[in-house]
């Protein structure tokens, strides 16, 4: 009898340590893909951040390079002009020269 009492209670002492077993896994389990979930947002919010910040650079850069272009047109057509005035004052100095 005491040899069966012992063993059931091994038994039930086994048994009793599997479940707690069983339930620290599934705790450490839980807590492990928590963890996880936790890091994996941190690093979506960070990409987001990052994109956002690239596509504001991006805007900005798009806005600078359309100003420089439009400097760069204003000053060419400037300089045009300004030959074009010269050509045209040439031309009547030397309309004028010849009848004096």
């Amino acid at each position: 009898m005491a040899d069966q009492e012992k063993q059931t209670e091994k038994e039930t002492r086994r048994k009793e340590k599997l479940a707690l077993d069983a339930s620290m896994m599934v705790t450490r389990d839980r807590e492990r893909r928590k963890s996880y979930l936790a890091k994996e947002e941190v690093m979506a919010k960070a990409s987001d951040t990052r994109h956002t910040q690239r596509a504001d650079r991006r805007a900005i850069e798009d806005v600078e390079q359309k100003a420089r272009e439009l400097a760069r047109k204003q000053a060419y057509d400037a300089r045009e002009k300004s030959a074009t005035d010269a050509r045209e004052a040439k031309k009547l100095k030397d309309r004028e020269r010849p009848n004096r």
